[in-house]
């Protein structure tokens, strides 16, 4: 065993031989991992792949973060993620799980990916894995509006091809710029001129602004993917957001529940000499010159706390909480961009937190030929009070989420996050019994839900994240994509603190397992080439 002393803790490793075929480094580092969602099991099993010692902590009970699960009287339910982009052929989970050597969890394609209700309609918008029956689709739904789609389309060729490529995002440094130019090509110059765009000025251009049923549906699936609606969303953002549930590409429902995804992410790192320890927080990241050098840990069993050094230290967090982590030692870094950093992350708007339902119920109240995934808008003024959409998932019979004769429902909602930190606890009872109550309305509106056909019921707010993830505020999806953040304007997985990296929904491209596999991947390239500069 390989072991490292810091403070009174003691972490050992194993010790591991690794393939001839890759470069070995004269002395070993060590990088630590802050985070157990998919970033950041991501980003440990490449390393750890790659000849690094790593050790990777997290506060909670199991990993996989905002895409783990619990389970309840036979029901397992998926905390939040729902579904997974990227495991086709080329696909970003496919690259990393061949590098890892692991196997892909066994999956289905989800067709439609959503169906869509728009206010007063029986009628779903039902989004189509096969890219010519989408079209069909909504030339019929949304007459007049195919040289908009067909933008989109142009746009959304242009920039899976590029980052395909593995730009980094935005640069920082003569390398990240290296890596930027690299993936350019002629393709890419068609993405430009739309750089600066919002969604709503590619409907102004094609005069379908004031189509209100477009604008109801557009707004309704930006909100999932981008935290905004038409009017803040970055058109190139969007295309790409709502390009990716068509062949060959597409969204996929995984066999047993999400939680399969981050397992074989552990199963990968500890084959390859990683370790995790969950129940484990850390407090503080302690930087020296203007360098990252470790991080403060607590042992919630046992209340040790003691100081691992590392010669690299990768965030899973929020941009929010990385800023927390730093503390006191941001007063190091006086006039400095971190300094520009502290305030840019203060600044930002108000991120989003989710409101979750979680329903165990009897078959019976599933109606025959639901589809896997669908979206309602409130359409009643006052509903849970802002004007939202519940996206709903339901599990599949033999897909290992519910008992013979059962399904699960999961119906999840974007909610202002501060306002469940406000008042008493019993104001915040009173909130949550609300949002319940009207969630429970809308979804009996297409499901049979009674007393007899729901089994179990429970429900998730802010505050429950904020507990079981350590997010600041329960804040989920990341930052909202507006063009101020998204892409080349966004936070760089490279911060300003040497040797601090971010992964996660804060950082290019976004939300969703991919998104956050992609920050991965890319913080893991950079540290590769500073050990080797």
């Amino acid at each position: 065993m390989v072991s490292t002393q810091g403070g009174k803790g003691k972490v050992e490793y194993p010790k591991k031989e690794f393939p001839q075929k890759k470069v070995q480094k004269k002395v070993a580092q060590k990088v630590v991992v802050i985070g157990a969602g998919i970033g950041g099991l991501t980003a440990a099993a490449l390393l750890a792949r790659r000849g690094y010692r790593v050790l990777i902590l997290d506060q909670a009970i199991v990993p996989g973060g905002c895409a783990s699960t619990f389970k309840r009287r036979g029901f397992t339910f998926d905390v939040g993620a729902t579904q997974v982009a990227g495991l086709e052929p080329g696909g970003i989970h496919k690259r990393i799980f061949d590098e890892l050597e692991v196997d892909l969890p066994a999956a289905t394609p989800c067709d439609p990916a959503c169906a869509v209700f728009l206010p007063g309609e029986s009628e779903p918008i039902n989004i189509w894995r096969n890219p010519e029956q989408w079209k069909r689709e909504r030339q019929r739904q949304f007459p007049g509006s195919e040289p908009f789609w067909q933008l989109m389309a142009t746009l959304f060729n242009a920039s899976w091809k590029f980052q395909s490529r593995d730009p980094v995002l935005p640069p920082r440094n003569v390398w990240d710029l290296w890596q930027l130019t690299s993936a350019v090509r002629p393709d890419t110059l068609i993405t430009l001129p739309f750089t600066f765009m919002t969604v709503a000025d590619g409907l102004r251009g094609y005069g379908l602004y004031d189509n209100k049923r477009l604008k109801t549906f557009l707004d309704m699936q930006l909100k999932l993917y981008s935290q905004v609606d038409v009017d803040q969303t970055a058109l190139l953002y969007a295309a790409t957001a709502l390009g990716v549930s068509q062949e060959p590409q597409g969204l996929f429902h995984l066999q047993g529940s999400m939680q399969v995804l981050s397992d074989r992410l552990v199963e990968a790192l500890e084959k390859w000499g990683g370790k995790l320890l969950m129940r484990h927080t850390v407090e503080t990241i302690e930087t020296s010159g203007g360098k990252a050098t470790g991080v403060r840990i607590r042992n919630q069993k046992t209340g040790e706390v003691w100081t691992e050094p590392a010669d690299e230290v990768v965030a899973n967090v929020t941009v929010q909480n990385l800023v927390k982590l730093l503390g006191n030692n941001l007063q190091t870094f006086p006039g400095t961009s971190m300094a520009g950093y502290k305030y840019r992350v203060d600044k930002l708007p108000s991120p989003s937190g989710a409101f979750v339902i979680y329903l165990g119920v009897d078959k019976r109240a599933i109606p025959d030929g639901c589809p896997p995934h669908l979206q309602f808008l409130y359409d009643y003024d006052g509903a849970i009070g802002e004007n939202n959409s519940l996206f709903i998932s339901v599990s599949k019979p033999g897909d290992g989420r519910a008992p013979e004769g059962q399904a699960t429902i999961t119906a999840s909602s974007f909610t202002d996050a501060a306002m469940w930190w406000r008042g008493s606890k019993q104001d915040y009872d009173r909130l949550k019994e609300e949002y319940t109550e009207n969630a429970i309305a809308r979804l009996s509106q297409y499901f049979d839900l009674t007393p007899e056909t729901i089994i179990h019921q429970e429900a998730a707010t802010p505050r429950t994240f904020a507990r079981f993830t350590a997010r600041e505020q329960g804040i989920v999806g990341g930052i909202g994509q507006r063009i101020p953040t998204f892409g080349p304007f966004g936070f760089a997985t490279r911060t300003p603190c040497k040797s601090l990296w971010l992964v996660g929904d804060s950082t290019h491209p976004g939300e969703g397992t991919a998104g956050v596999s992609y920050s991965a991947l890319t913080a893991v390239r950079q540290i590769e080439t500073s050990f080797c500069l």
